[in-house]
């Protein structure tokens, strides 16, 4: 069977790396696209070969597809994921599933009883530098995890900058951008649940309207492991990684936090260091490749709903944190706070 795709969003995340990753599935093909702007869906289609272009969600989703991607601003997720559910079609949402952890279980609730697929598209789990720390873990390579440190600021493109540092009511901060993803990333590595957070966010220059463009975070996960991370929109020079120490060896990832399959990764113990192999498979070809297998009933999205849920709390939690100069506890099922 091959999966008919419609693009919730002209996106450009969509035009550089999920169109190319449907295209490189056997199964798949982009059917339409629908952007609030007819205009835009239909330069977007002609631009990248989609055959229709719709400008109303009704319409979309009324077309002959099996399958959706979202990609929209944040406060749109909820409203057309629901519709996309209800309408039969498999959703495939980008992170943070919506603007709170309650709205993104009505989500994920929602599309389970229908049996309906619903994946998040946390793509730093496919990459194939973070499986490897994933597995060196899991095979006891460097002992008990210990601590773990995050490098994830970066500069945000002009191109991208828009309603990410301008609009709050869109989900706007780098909290729900960037915190997100390294919510999930120490989740999938460290095979691991947060229990609490303590964060101080700033605004360095580029944000305005109230929102946060720089943020560092403290993590204490079930295991006791602690963590740090640090988001940022503004740094020009940083370079991004990702360490996890533990009782008999460290893991040193450098350039991981990325959407390309690059970077290292270096295992440091008392036999010396080794260069960890692991493959460049594309992280949103992998991630497609998922969900079309779940579609078939032979697995799950490589991020479900439910790890859409943790990210989102996650990060409900730390924006909590910052502002109220407190540790906040996390809890999927009931938010944050609790």
């Amino acid at each position: 069977m091959t999966v008919r795709w419609g693009l919730i969003g002209a996106s450009t995340i969509a035009k550089q790396f999920m169109i190319e990753a449907i295209r490189a599935q056997a199964d798949a093909e982009v059917a339409a696209v629908m952007s609030s702007s007819p205009e835009r869906a239909e330069a977007y289609a002609r631009e990248n070969g989609i055959p229709a272009a719709v400008s109303a969600l009704d319409a979309l989703l009324s077309t002959n597809i099996d399958a959706v991607y979202i990609s929209t601003t944040n406060e749109l997720h909820l409203e057309q994921g629901l519709a996309a559910i209800e309408a039969g079609k498999h959703v495939l949402c980008e992170k943070p599933l919506a603007l709170t952890s309650a709205d993104a279980r009505k989500m994920v609730a929602a599309a389970k009883k229908a049996g309906i697929v619903f994946g998040t598209n946390h793509h730093l789990r496919n990459a194939g530098a973070h499986r490897a720390m994933r597995e060196a873990i899991a095979a006891d390579r460097i002992g008990k995890p210990i601590a773990a440190r995050v490098f994830h600021s970066v500069y945000l493109p002009e191109n991208l900058q828009g309603w990410r540092i301008a609009r709050p009511e869109a989900g706007g901060g780098v909290v729900l951008d960037i915190t997100v993803h390294d919510a999930d990333t120490l989740r999938f590595v460290l095979g691991d649940d947060p229990v609490e957070i303590s964060a101080f966010t700033q605004s360095a220059g580029m944000a305005g309207g109230g929102l946060e463009d720089g943020a560092m975070c403290v993590w204490r996960f079930k295991s006791g492991v602690i963590a740090q991370s640090h988001e940022g929109f503004t740094t020009k020079f940083a370079g991004t990684g990702f360490e996890v120490h533990g009782s008999e060896g460290s893991l040193i990832a450098t350039n991981v936090m990325t959407q390309k399959p690059v970077g290292s990764v270096l295992l440091r113990t008392a036999s010396g260091e080794e260069e960890l192999s692991f493959d460049r498979e594309d992280l949103y070809t992998r991630s497609l490749r998922q969900f079309h297998a779940a579609i078939r009933d032979e697995g799950q999205p490589s991020a479900t709903g439910e790890d859409g849920i943790w990210s989102l709390a996650a990060a409900e939690a730390a924006l909590l944190s910052a502002k109220t100069g407190k540790t906040v506890s996390i809890d999927p099922k009931l938010g944050s706070g609790n």
